[in-house]
């Protein structure tokens, strides 16, 4: 763990931070880290790109964040002008006002050509939440290390990764881990989302894009309806991202030819995870936070065939779902393109379920790894970027 920021040196100096964060994951990592910055430097100043949480811990954006936050292949090819403009007009801000230090967290398809030139020409730069270059396309590690004079990580299995490769970093633990309680109290989010306290409850998170719902989400269905011709009492709640996601689930639910009892319910996925006894999900960010919230899990994914045949070529990692990962041996099932069927999704499901030993045994191994990425990360970052800072003035 980092020092008390209460014992963190503290100056007086007029320091620029350039901070670019472009979607809405990296605006609150952002925040959080200009807090601990500026009790660090009083008098700094953060200017760069980001949202509304950065913006409301005095952060001045050059551009609205919401011109950066484009999805997909085809939503990037249409706005690639304007993105090229954006990033030369960031550029020639720092380029005439030079901050101190310039910090791209995560978008690296953005934010590190921009970190290499402001390196080239003179000015730190640090990179926050590394890409999953240690998963697959590893040879971009020698492009990171031309960009960056710090790669900050959430994982410490990313920075043996970089040590491997003589990247500096530093390891300063997941965000989530450190507002995510050891023990949810999951009686009580099951009370506020209306759900009886003595029956089992499945929750459901097929992904929260349109493409991974229509793949997954009947297939995510008809696996619940499997179990619940085995275990009639069970609850089933889907949490969606947005309004257009929980129509899409709602059509699906119709489509079938057995009405299923379901709870569909608009945000609050951390919630439903919380008041569950398992969780059936995509792979993905939601995985941690099962695994922080101590739930039984079961990972379920689907590509098409082209896609799973190229990605299997490319994936240098033995796992897909976090925990595994961070474990380096199988916590949780990972039932991938044809494993994964309703059955086999069904089973692996009732067996954590039913399994009490198995349940214990996994929330142990879970505890552990929440202790391992509660780091305070946001200290454990701007005490990296102070610590590079200040050894470039010296």
């Amino acid at each position: 763990m980092t020092d008390h920021p209460s014992k963190a040196l503290v100056s007086k100096r007029k320091i620029t931070f350039g901070v670019i964060a472009g979607e809405a994951s990296g605006d609150i990592l952002g925040a959080g880290l200009i807090r601990s910055l500026r009790y660090r430097y009083p008098n700094a100043r953060f200017v760069g790109i980001g949202g509304d949480e950065m913006i409301a811990e005095g952060f001045h954006s050059l551009v609205p964040m919401e011109r950066l936050s484009v999805m997909g292949l085809v939503e990037v090819l249409g706005r690639i002008r304007e993105l090229f403009s954006i990033r030369a007009r960031l550029l020639a801000y720092f380029f005439t006002t030079p901050p101190d230090v310039v910090i791209g967290i995560d978008s690296p398809d953005f934010t590190l050509a921009i970190e290499r030139r402001c390196r080239e020409a003179g000015i730190l730069s640090v990179h926050y939440v590394s890409p999953s270059v240690w998963a697959w396309r590893q040879k971009r590690i020698f492009k990171i290390a031309k960009s960056v004079n710090l790669m900050l990580t959430l994982f410490p299995f990313e920075a043996r990764f970089y040590e491997e490769h003589q990247v500096p970093v530093a390891f300063v633990g997941h965000p989530l881990a450190d507002r995510i309680p050891i023990e949810p109290d999951t009686l009580e989010v099951r009370k506020s989302l209306g759900l009886d306290a003595n029956a089992p409850v499945l929750a459901v998170l097929p992904g929260s894009r349109a493409g991974e719902v229509e793949r997954l989400g009947t297939l995510f269905l008809e696996a619940s309806r499997w179990i619940q011709e085995k275990r009639p009492d069970l609850q089933l709640v889907i949490p969606c991202v947005n309004r257009e996601r929980e129509k899409q689930v709602r059509d699906l639910v119709d489509a079938l030819d057995v009405t299923l009892p379901v709870t569909v319910v608009r945000g609050r996925s951390r919630d439903v995870m919380a008041a569950s006894d398992v969780v059936l999900l995509a792979s993905g960010t939601a995985t941690l936070e099962a695994m922080l919230l101590k739930k039984p899990m079961v990972v379920g994914y689907r590509l098409s065939g082209f896609s799973y045949a190229l990605l299997s070529k490319l994936v240098k990692v033995p796992f897909v779902a976090l925990p595994n990962l961070l474990a380096k041996r199988q916590l949780v099932p990972e039932l991938l393109q044809d494993d994964a069927t309703a059955e086999s999704l069904g089973a692996a499901v009732l067996e954590r379920l039913e399994n009490s030993e198995e349940r214990a045994r996994l929330k142990e191994a879970f505890t552990e790894l929440h202790y391992t990425l509660k780091q305070g990360a946001d200290e454990k970052a701007a005490q990296a970027i102070s610590e590079l800072v200040e050894g470039a003035k010296n």
